[in-house]
């Protein structure tokens, strides 16, 4: 019997050797390819302009310029969106997809949907480079991105999160993205945080949730960082409503509260001031297709426009309105 057996295991033992050899001699695999950002905008995709926009954003108080988009090459003819302003307004990070009338899943087999960003020159912007928060293009769909201090908040829709779209944190530093994790059961799991932005001191976390109860809808709620932990939330009862309110951004200063609510069926972009402790009655800022602001040090408002045809979505931008 054991004589038997010796061939087969001489055989095994040379067969392992061969694959071992066959893998130290065999070339290694082909670099990831990640397509560029504006490779997969469709042909018939045109970039739309202020001009031919039957629906522009409307600014409703003074102190500000009228909203301008940001210029090429940040602004394509596809859809730029969810932006978000470093704070010196150096660094603007925003979601891009070549191609919005594909459902998320084409967009994320395409390769090129995710967050990208781009960095302020003494002649403009830089062209857009992707954020390479996954081993390939294809892993993960990424955005709704938050920076505070070196960290990067975003949502992600990837393998081993808790829920459909779990939020995650990176670092980066010198242009450079690292250490990208999960933001932890607390937060994604138990909490269920949305959207998501800080206070300057970084604890108070608020975020937008329709799986909270609320007044309806989509509520803004707050958490706060306590003995290590993140307490559970409380609804920030000034600004919600029956609508949808959602996308907040608190400034640098800590007193004011911008966000995003659905008024005569499109978004806008508000703000409540903060008396104190608590949170004053929000006035409506910029209307009409307007959403997902934040602000730079300087107080220039960023936030995303979107273009419809006939009730459909062709495309979005990131507009500006600059501090007077």
């Amino acid at each position: 019997m054991n004589g038997a057996r010796r061939p087969a295991a001489c055989a095994f033992a040379l067969l392992a050797v061969a694959i071992l050899v066959s893998a130290c001699t065999s070339p290694p695999p082909p670099p990831v390819k990640w397509p560029g950002r504006d490779d997969l905008i469709p042909p018939d995709a045109m970039k739309r302009t202020p001009a031919a926009d039957p629906t522009p954003p409307i600014l409703h108080v003074s102190g500000w310029a009228k909203p301008v988009p940001m210029p090429a090459p940040v602004s394509s003819a596809g859809a730029e969106d969810s932006a978000y302003m470093s704070p010196d307004g150096s660094t603007l990070f925003f979601f891009f997809t070549p191609d919005v009338r594909l459902p998320p899943e084409k967009q994320l087999a395409q390769g090129a949907t995710g967050i990208y960003y781009s960095t302020k020159t003494g002649t403009g912007w830089s062209m857009p480079r992707r954020a390479r928060l996954a081993s390939t293009p294809t892993n993960a769909l990424d955005g709704a991105e938050t920076l505070h201090g070196s960290t990067l908040w975003f949502a992600s829709v990837r393998n081993g999160n808790y829920r459909e779209i779990d939020i995650y944190t990176c670092t980066f530093k010198d242009g450079k993205f690292s250490n990208v994790k999960n933001a932890g059961a607390r937060l994604n799991k138990e909490i269920g945080v949305g959207e998501l932005d800080f206070s300057p001191d970084g604890t108070e976390l608020y975020f937008h949730s329709s799986a909270i109860s609320g007044r309806g809808g989509m509520d803004i709620f707050v958490t706060r960082s306590a003995n290590g932990t993140w307490t559970d939330p409380v609804p920030v009862d000034a600004v919600n409503t029956a609508q949808n309110d959602g996308y907040p951004f608190i400034t640098q200063d800590g007193k004011e509260l911008w966000f995003t609510r659905t008024i005569n069926g499109t978004p806008a972009v508000l703000r409540s001031l903060r008396n104190g402790a608590a949170w004053g009655a929000p006035e409506l800022v910029i209307s009409q297709f307007a959403g997902e602001p934040n602000l730079d040090a300087a107080g220039n408002i960023y936030f995303t426009h979107h273009y419809y045809e006939n009730g459909t979505m062709i495309e979005a931008d990131i507009y500006v309105a600059y501090r007077n």
